[in-house]
């Protein structure tokens, strides 16, 4: 595939050089069709421009002007505001969430009478993603966070490191009452407009139509990439809402970068309390999968909106996102002056890990590292590690089995106090399940067990019915069981 590059004056600075060399490659070497590069030391913009084309098979470029979104990376808008607010003593980082959102609910008591903004933001409340509870719901933000409120904690309180958007919808609902006006236009007003961010949208409806917009990719069945559909947000997400462009990207990290200074040099926000943002708060522990995707880290955290750890002696937050054909990955080094953005029209790819890490190395003199081949066996080891427990999940199969109960006999509505309900009906000799906006098809796998084969949300996973007395009792999809109702 050709690749364009438009660049800013400054960007054409042979220092520059190094720095789209590495795109490049990585964009070969991980078949992105297209990505947007900003890379910023102090108050400079040495790079913010595109690379690749914004939809594959189309001639249409990536500029430094093309919209992506950047999903989870805008947590760190939430907290920022957080940090503003608090300066204005209309919040406190350590204030009970039932002092600003009443209506908030652990679900269980002693956690709910002492969490805190803090234990949302820093991802320690005891309940894990439960992503599936935002991920294209037809009900709103709020009914997800009263859902999330039906959920037994994952871990204890305070006892640990679980990822959970849903907290975040919370905070940004707690600000929102703290001070009386809506999460999308605090963040205009007080961090967008004063920064000169002009390109960032809250909702995809609010993206103008003429706008540069880049279309979304995943690698298809066949390892093909094929363009996938924006996911719509109609309503303001103080989780992942927010769309931007590389632009916005490099004012985004040069205030960071600045400790809270605007473009003119007037204080946005105090150092103190942009400081907390960007504070270790919740140890990750470095196991498994997380030991092996950061090789050069001896300790992680997760501070508000940024993760903080060390890669080869140097500290760094970062952050990143990932939602339906796009993946993104803000990184700033306080001590070095300097700031990365990777926006990737992708989804499943560790290009923007393996191209961060590359361009760390060029700006600090660091030994050059295959940080595209080191990923990409981790990538590899993945697939082969997922390949193989489907091989041994249908080798231990028992074969030539039944259902207890004619098909016809496990239809019906199952249903879980959070989740819902999960209607499953059967028509032309197999079983179909609709819960959410999904519906899977299921296929008779063993007894009372059936596969999803034609949901890529859901693809090979296992849905099991409990049967007693000649009845489906239950229904277990999603780890969960739902009760027949």
């Amino acid at each position: 595939m050709g690749l364009t590059l438009l660049c800013f004056a400054l960007a054409a600075d042979p220092e520059t050089a190094p720095i789209e060399k590495q795109v490049r490659e990585a964009l070969r070497a991980w078949s992105v069709p297209g990505a947007a590069v900003i890379v910023v030391r102090g108050h400079q913009t040495l790079l913010a421009t595109g690379f690749g084309v914004r939809e594959v098979g189309k001639p249409e470029p990536v500029t430094a002007r093309t919209v992506f979104p950047l999903a989870s990376c805008t947590k760190a808008f939430t907290t920022t505001l957080v940090a503003m607010l608090a300066d204005d003593g209309a919040i406190g980082w350590d204030d009970p969430v039932s002092k600003h959102l009443p209506g908030f609910k652990l679900s269980n008591p002693h956690a709910n009478a002492l969490v805190s903004l803090r234990d949302l933001l820093t991802h320690r409340t005891g309940v894990s993603g439960h992503d599936l509870l935002w991920y294209r719901a037809p009900w709103s933000l709020d009914e997800t966070i009263r859902r999330v409120g039906l959920v037994p904690l994952d871990y204890p309180f305070r006892g640990g490191y679980r990822y959970s958007s849903i907290m975040y919808l919370a905070a940004g609902r707690a600000l929102e009452r703290a001070v009386g006006e809506k999460w999308d236009k605090l963040v205009r007003n007080r961090i967008c407009e004063p920064l000169g961010m002009t390109g960032v949208t809250f909702t995809t409806r609010d993206i103008p139509q003429q706008a540069d917009r880049a279309s979304g990719h995943r690698s298809g069945k066949d390892g093909q990439t094929i363009v996938v559909p924006w996911y719509e947000i109609d309503e303001p997400n103080p989780s992942g809402s927010v769309n931007a462009t590389a632009t916005d990207i490099a004012a985004w990290l040069k205030f960071h970068l600045s400790n809270g200074l605007g473009p003119s040099g007037k204080r946005l926000v105090s150092a103190t309390n942009l400081a907390e943002t960007h504070t270790p708060q919740t140890i990750i522990r470095l196991e498994g999968l997380t030991r092996i995707l950061n090789p050069e880290t001896v300790q992680l955290s997760y501070a508000m909106g940024w993760l903080v750890y060390d890669y080869r002696g140097k500290k760094v937050l970062s952050h990143g996102g990932m939602i339906d054909g796009f993946r993104v990955q803000l990184t700033f080094l306080p001590e070095e002056d300097l700031g990365i953005g990777i926006l990737a029209n992708l989804q499943d790819t560790r290009m923007t890990a393996a191209l961060t890490n590359s361009l760390i190395d060029w700006h600090c003199g660091l030994p050059a590292k295959d940080w595209n081949g080191y990923f990409g066996k981790v990538v590899a080891a993945e697939a082969a590690e997922r390949a193989a427990t489907l091989r041994a999940r249908d080798a231990a199969r028992k074969p030539n089995t039944q259902p207890s109960l004619p098909l016809a006999a496990f239809a019906g509505e199952y249903n879980h106090p959070a989740y819902g309900i999960v209607t499953v009906s059967e028509t032309n000799g197999h079983l179909t399940l609709k819960w959410s906006r999904f519906t899977c098809r299921l296929d008779h796998f063993e007894t009372d067990t059936f596969r999803i084969i034609d949901e890529n949300q859901f693809q090979e996973q296992l849905v099991v019915f409990r049967v007693k007395d000649g009845s489906a009792m239950t229904l277990r999809f999603l780890e969960l069981e739902f009760l027949r109702k």
